[in-house]
């Protein structure tokens, strides 16, 4: 059903199409060492034009414990990139070597059109302000996993909504549930970007608030979803500076939120979350980075056509 496809963003897949991944993932979750060696002579090229942690560790966790291995890059400087290498003469290069890419950059759309030149599958690992559509997987199965499903939802979102292509993606997945809310949480100059607004969650009629104050909303919420603000987003470093500790999640603050809260952060975070709060049986962050692999390994899998 998969076999071959492209995901560029989260839309990309009907609403069966990601059951199958999230139902792949939860077999590997209950017995991984079934899947072992589901990938065995399979390889995964990683071209991350720019810099990350969790999410390249989390792809080339996935393919290695799929038993398939990985090459790549983690910043174009080691690459022939800064020769002045074109986007698809590098991608028809490594998809003479590899398999499956996985692919970030820092500016958006460059991912779609690396796969008008691909043979093989192309993920988009992120594209500057735009799409993270495996970041939403992980989201998603986070969900799935701490409340059962994706209906029925007051789904807070938290810090920097302007720039946060997690948050972006993350609206655009769950607008295509039933009776989802989203309360949106931010400073005015942070706010969700207008086509969001419009094209989304007023063309389907989902409803939803903006409000500057977390405290006077979390009591609501089932689900907050919180964000860093972007340092690397900023033009200006005032900006950044003034804006940058707008929203704390602390103790005090989670003292009005429900007995069954999900807090969800796709991380690094700076400040934003105390630490105070890691112990909380609420904070789900940590358990989100590990569904992250198993929603990458199902994906693999699923693009490869080997489950």
């Amino acid at each position: 059903m998969l076999k071959g496809k492209h995901l560029i963003d989260p839309q990309d897949f009907s609403l069966e199409e990601l059951e199958s991944i999230f139902e792949l993932a939860e077999e590997i979750i209950k017995d991984q060492n079934s899947f072992k060696d589901l990938c065995t002579g399979k390889i995964l090229g990683t071209l991350f034009y720019e810099p990350s942690t969790r999410t390249r560790f989390s792809f080339e966790a996935a393919m290695l414990r799929l038993g398939g291995r990985v090459i790549g890059f983690s910043e174009p400087g080691s690459s022939s990139v800064m020769k002045g290498e074109s986007i698809p003469d590098t991608i028809r290069t490594v998809a003479s070597y590899v398999d499956i890419i996985a692919m970030r950059h820092p500016k958006e759309g460059a991912p779609k059109y690396a796969s008008y030149y691909s043979s093989i599958p192309i993920i988009n690992a992120g594209d500057g302000g735009h799409q993270h559509p495996t970041q939403t997987l992980t989201d998603l199965l986070t969900i799935k996993e701490v409340k059962g499903g994706f209906s029925d939802l007051t789904i807070g979102l938290c810090g920097d909504l302007k720039f946060g292509r997690t948050v972006h993606s993350l609206i655009k997945a769950m607008s295509r549930y039933e009776n989802i809310k989203f309360i949106l949480i931010s400073p005015k100059e942070l706010q969700i970007p207008n086509y969001i607004k419009t094209e989304i969650l007023e063309n389907k009629d989902i409803p939803f608030i903006e409000v500057e104050r977390l405290e006077d909303v979390i009591d609501s919420l089932d689900i907050l979803y919180m964000t860093r603000v972007q340092k690397e987003r900023f033009f200006n470093e005032a900006d950044y500076i003034r804006l940058k500790d707008s929203y704390i999640l602390d103790r005090e603050k989670l003292k009005l939120a429900k007995k069954d809260l999900a807090i969800l952060h796709p991380l690094p975070r700076v400040n934003e979350i105390s630490y105070e709060i890691d112990d909380d049986p609420r904070a789900c962050y940590f358990q989100q980075i590990k569904y992250g692999m198993y929603a990458r390994m199902a994906l693999i899998a699923k693009l490869l056509g080997v489950a």
